[in-house]
């Protein structure tokens, strides 16, 4: 995680990415036995995947929902790089959801999960940044001064739809 600042305004260099979001949320605080193997399993997948180039992860962030939700935003060159390590055979992804799975039917509620997935085409995101160490999307693709995507937001996804369309 970057924690030098990038003074001034910069947004991320354009490019395909898929986004993944997922989470967990406590729905009772009392069944650590049902929760706690959730919480703790994605740790290790990070790690995994950290130490990994090749398997896609751009970058990631972990969030605070409020008390009882927590989840990750992750960045990924491409949906079938995600989808592959979801479904590889000796990765830690395929243990961990076959134990959740597990937790789940026994726990009858006490955890929940959820994840989203969106590939986002070339051309069809921006961001801004200002006065802000690396972060989301820029801390995932980079960053480069505004001006030279465009002043506005408006401005930076007519000239990321221009660059995408070639």
């Amino acid at each position: 995680m970057s924690v030098a600042i990038e003074e001034g305004r910069t947004t991320s260099e354009a490019g395909e990415v898929t986004l993944f979001l997922i989470g967990m949320r406590i729905n009772s605080f009392w069944a650590v036995r049902s929760w706690w193997p959730v919480f703790w399993a994605m740790p290790r997948l990070m790690r995994e995947l950290a130490g990994d180039a090749e398997a896609g992860l751009l970058g990631s962030r972990a969030l605070l929902g409020g008390p009882r939700d927590f989840y990750l935003v992750q960045y990924w060159e491409s949906q079938e790089k995600l989808f592959a390590y979801a479904s590889a055979q000796g990765k830690e992804h395929r243990p961990a959801w076959a134990a959740f799975n597990r937790r789940v039917r026994e726990g009858r509620g006490k955890v929940g999960f959820w994840h989203e997935t969106y590939a986002v085409p070339a051309g069809a995101h921006e961001a801004v940044y200002v006065n802000m160490p690396r972060f989301g999307l820029g801390e995932a693709l980079g960053v480069i001064p505004v001006g030279r995507r465009g002043e506005t937001a408006a401005g930076r996804m007519q000239a990321a739809r221009k660059r995408a369309a070639g």
